[in-house]
């Protein structure tokens, strides 16, 4: 081959790539910040056979980067433009095997633990608000990522009437940021579950004086009856082939007049699994639920009373996780490196481009078993 046909070859990449990015509104080395700057021809051809696992891995390798990643993210999924990106082999038995095997079994439930929420609780001070609430937090009358979560925090309490005495079981209780909440705040007793050793032990930690149990512990190992159960981004974990069995678990442990609030991630079309790359660096074995999806699982079992979207939030929720990251790398850099921090800027202002989209979603579910007499009125 000649040293003139290969450079033809590396242009017809290249204009392939830039046709695709066009739909989007986006230029190689184009001088808006949302524009690419390649800095490694290999980039091409890496992305347009690989996908999604090739356009991150080829970010964290330092072959491309963006001055606003969010606002470029926010283009490509905006404009649909991921779809027409060919998916290699290995992805397709993937999503095939997805289909097949249960990828979420009980053995396999400590695994996104250890991947993820066992990063180091020095990761997640630096990022999130005062209480370690990492999920989406609500906006609404708020200035300060704090007093969004504590928005969120009261939010759920709310929806679930909570009152002084009641029992209340938080499945992936995260640090124990709500089930501190809801035990000075509204004097319930509160136990919480993880699959994180971490998480498990700081929430022992900061709710030691408090009437709070934490169980490093799978959800189908939950035993009791509660006046109150609630799940927030822990369904994410889940798996749409145990969806039905996790909502008979809480049925099961739900008081008959009790009610149930399932916060969740949402996607707008029934999936098998998550993004490769997401599911490659960040949750391991993840997936988002669709609303067909719940609804085939809770068929039967519970009664919708409520169902609240407030996904525009999680792209601001995100966003000031990124800057809270960024703002304190001087003290994470001794603990994480350059690769680490690509990988964590990438995953936060992805999340916050798809959100941004509208191609995520954020739901709050509250399930009542026999329907609440008189009907439910929710707060907002």
């Amino acid at each position: 081959m000649s040293i003139n046909s290969n450079q033809n070859g590396k242009d017809r990449i290249r204009e392939t790539a830039q046709d695709l990015l066009s739909k989007a509104g986006v230029k190689i080395d184009g001088p808006n910040p949302w524009d690419i700057k390649v800095k490694d021809g290999r980039f091409y051809r890496r992305v347009l056979s690989q996908g999604s696992i090739g356009l991150g891995e080829s970010y964290m390798d330092g072959w491309w980067d963006c001055e606003k990643l969010d606002e470029f993210f926010f283009r490509v999924l905006d404009s649909h433009i991921d779809k027409n990106i060919k998916k290699n082999k290995s992805l397709l038995f993937a999503a095939l095997a997805a289909k097949i095997f249960n990828m979420q079994p009980a053995r396999k439930s400590f695994q996104i633990g250890k991947k993820h929420y066992d990063l180091g609780n020095d990761l997640f001070e630096n990022m999130l608000d005062k209480r370690l609430v990492y999920s989406c937090a609500y906006w609404k009358d708020a200035a300060t990522l704090d007093r969004a979560q504590e928005n969120k925090l009261d939010l759920i309490c709310k929806k679930l009437g909570l009152q002084p005495g009641m029992s209340l079981l938080d499945i992936g209780c995260g640090w124990g940021s709500l089930a501190s909440y809801a035990a000075e705040k509204y004097q319930a007793r509160v136990t919480g579950i993880t699959v994180s050793t971490q998480q498990a032990n700081y929430g022992k930690y900061i709710c030691r004086d408090l009437p709070v149990e934490i169980k490093y512990t799978d959800y189908r190992n939950i035993e009791g009856k509660y006046d109150r159960v609630v799940s927030v981004g822990m369904i994410e974990h889940v798996g749409y082939k145990n969806y039905r069995s996790y909502m008979q678990i809480v049925h099961q442990c739900l008081k008959n007049d009790g009610l149930f609030l399932l916060q969740t991630i949402g996607s707008n079309t029934s999936v098998v699994s998550t993004d490769p790359w997401i599911n490659k660096y960040i949750f391991p074995n993840g997936m988002l639920p669709s609303i067909s999806q719940l609804g085939k699982a809770v068929e039967g079992l519970f009664v919708v009373e409520d169902w609240h979207n407030f996904g525009a939030d999680y792209d601001r929720t995100l966003m000031a996780w990124y800057h809270n990251f960024t703002n304190n790398w001087r003290y994470l850099s001794l603990n994480y490196n350059q690769r680490f921090f690509r990988m964590w800027k990438y995953y936060l202002l992805s999340c916050a481009g798809s959100f941004r989209a509208r191609r995520n979603q954020l739901w709050q579910v509250v399930f009542s078993k026999k329907g609440v007499p008189g009907g439910y009125i929710s707060p907002r």
